[in-house]
């Protein structure tokens, strides 16, 4: 039978209680809860029989199981389902965690670099592997130059808009006088400041078809693959922070490594999660994935809370995050997730 079947308002207020209980216990210790123990944590009244005929209906009902040969009963992923849905009460984060959430999540630093501490400070108060789907952007050039390593190569260095700072190395053309780079670095910084990466190689071949005479041959060869090292690899920018994952490995888990493994596994496929995240984009708030109701997570049995944040025009650019094991404190977690979300929110208006 299935879980919509009966709907948690047709459960008795006794079946709901004990359901409750089970739940919330298993969270907290990640053990099988029996009979007795729900008798002394519910207050209920109940015998030890009474209550076991109760967990037997909500077996009945996909809600609980009973793991190999244990006599204690655990929520099912559908189980786990519901009480997030309909019976939690969640517990908004302290001031402290609220601060130290907001402290990250501050302006004064890029915004890639605020994203990656806003993620690791969320995996260290959760406890759980922090995740950040990064809006894609492209750098907007505000100064470029070039750093001389030997004749044949120097460095890039770009200075974005929002103070980010990116350096690649590049081959020189033979030959080529010191005076080219500083030459090139000036006429970026010039005549492209101010516009993005695509922008700026879309305006470069006119503006060196006008300016050849003044700008050396070698010179402009160096603007244009200067330029074309970041172009090209714009699709590998980071679109995913992951933050934590040390966190998944717990004394808890010791038991279930397999499982760990696997988790971990699925972390490294970051493009797998980017893709998961992006379905996040669409919805007005919370998204929650409980164990293999996901396709990714069929094997480790991973759950992930994430919700949205926006940007200054109020349209979503990003997904923030944590993933752990299905056994989480859903009910701290999912408040600290939506806090963090308008934190970012408010870090990017």
């Amino acid at each position: 039978m299935g879980v919509n079947s009966q709907p948690m308002s047709e459960m008795s207020t006794r079946a709901r209680e004990v359901f409750r209980v089970v739940v919330e216990s298993y969270l907290g210790s990640g053990q099988p809860v029996g009979s007795r123990t729900i008798s002394k944590l519910a207050g209920l009244n109940l015998s030890p029989a009474s209550i076991r005929n109760v967990m037997q209906d909500l077996e009945e009902l996909g809600l609980l199981e009973a793991p190999h040969t244990s006599a204690g009963r655990m929520p099912t992923q559908s189980g786990l389902r519901l009480f997030v849905d309909g019976m939690m009460q969640t517990a908004e984060p302290s001031i402290e965690e609220r601060a130290a959430i907001e402290a990250r999540a501050a302006r004064g630093s890029p915004v890639e670099e605020a994203l990656a501490q806003t993620s690791a400070v969320l995996s260290g108060l959760s406890a759980c592997a922090g995740i950040v789907l990064v809006p894609p952007h492209e750098m907007v050039l505000r100064q470029f130059s070039f750093v001389p390593l030997s004749r044949q190569q120097a460095v890039a260095v770009l200075v974005g808009h929002d103070g980010s700072v990116e350096n690649r190395v590049v081959d020189l053309p033979p030959g080529l006088p010191p005076s080219a780079l500083v030459e090139a670095g000036n006429f970026i910084s010039d005549r492209l400041g101010g516009l993005t990466l695509a922008e700026a190689r879309a305006r470069i071949e006119a503006e060196l078809g006008r300016e050849r005479a003044a700008l050396d041959a070698a010179a402009a060869s160096l603007v244009q693959q200067g330029l074309a090292v970041w172009s090209e690899d714009g699709s590998a920018r980071p679109v995913l922070i992951v933050r934590g994952q040390a966190n998944l490995i717990d004394p808890s888990a010791a038991a279930d490594l397999e499982r760990v493994r696997q988790l971990l596994d699925e972390i490294e496929g970051k493009e797998e999660i980017a893709r998961l995240l992006d379905s996040a984009r669409s919805g007005q708030g919370m998204k929650i994935f409980i164990g293999s109701e996901n396709k990714l997570f069929s094997l480790s049995g991973s759950s992930v809370i994430a919700a949205p944040y926006r940007g200054g025009d109020g349209r979503v650019v990003g997904v923030v995050g944590v993933i752990g094991p299905t056994r989480l404190n859903y009910a701290r977690i999912v408040p600290m997730v939506d806090f963090t979300a308008q934190a970012l929110t408010r870090m990017m208006a």
